[in-house]
């Protein structure tokens, strides 16, 4: 079904309201403030207390990092939202690499090749289609050709942000591309947990019937942060950003990577408003 993103008034300046917090450090404190300026705060505000509660040793050195990640001076943007925040989602997850438990899973654990080992890639692809209907995850087919297009692309930009309408204006969601697989989390989650915070959404790309010409993805997303047009927003900008076919998009691609200081959140939300998804 195809969807239109509707124009969104931008609202990036609401606070909200702190709740079982330690903020006893002054530089910690400092830090805790630039988050509560997210106003996905409150979202994500229970996952935060529960690091705190667990292991506040850990949670006051990771407001220590944050803290000390926005001392380095960058151009402030036209929200709330600080663009000094990206300098620190420019290292992809630490435990990506060594995760193999995504990368090693195989199309056979979740669709049955044999079965349309001699199908071509329409057929499989309405196969695909129809065997994920019913699920609440997203799918699509990609052209092998667009996808090894693709993929230098990822392997040179392993990191970037795409901004999400929601109700209140726009929250920031980071993708991480290891290998196959592409994990999307949101921003504000990643400031506090780093390379343990929780996914909203994993893509894997199965390449298993490259012979066919087509490389199969899958998405899967925690219903409690997305839901599915929502992820398909962020699989679609995505595919937009890294087939390289769009100029301006791939020079804010590099921009973030090489030059993170003359980067503009602003221009990303700009792109997204001009387009219409399917």
């Amino acid at each position: 079904m195809a969807f239109c993103l509707r124009r969104l008034k931008l609202n990036l300046f609401t606070t909200t309201k702190l709740r079982h917090i330690m903020t006893t450090p002054i530089n910690c404190e400092k830090a805790m403030e630039n988050l509560k300026k997210n106003p996905y705060f409150d979202k994500y505000a229970e996952r935060i207390a529960a690091l705190q509660k667990t292991s506040p040793e850990e949670f006051l050195k990771k407001l220590e990092e944050q803290s000390k990640s926005q001392e380095s001076p960058m151009k402030k943007q036209l929200s709330s939202v600080d663009t000094r925040q990206f300098s620190s989602v420019l290292n992809p997850k630490e435990n990506l690499q060594s995760n193999v438990s995504i990368e090693d899973k195989k199309l056979d654990a979740i669709f049955k090749t044999d079965l349309v080992k001699d199908k071509d890639a329409s057929e499989i692809q309405v196969i695909w289609e129809e065997y994920h209907k019913d699920k609440e995850v997203i799918c699509a087919t990609i052209p092998l050709q667009l996808y090894e297009d693709m993929r230098p692309r990822t392997k040179d930009n392993p990191t970037f942000i795409f901004p999400l309408p929601r109700a209140q204006g726009f929250e920031f969601i980071m993708c991480q591309i290891s290998g196959h697989s592409v994990h999307f989390t949101p921003l504000l989650a990643y400031q506090v947990h780093k390379e343990n915070a929780p996914e909203c959404l994993t893509m894997i790309h199965y390449t298993e019937l490259a012979d066919k010409g087509i490389v199969l993805m899958r998405g899967d997303y925690d219903k409690n942060v997305l839901g599915g047009q929502e992820a398909q927003c962020l699989a679609n900008q995505f595919q937009m950003y890294y087939n390289g076919k769009d100029a301006e998009k791939l020079n804010l691609l590099k921009s973030f990577t090489i030059s993170p200081q003359s980067f503009n959140h602003m221009d990303l939300i700009a792109q997204l408003e001009k387009i219409t998804l399917v």
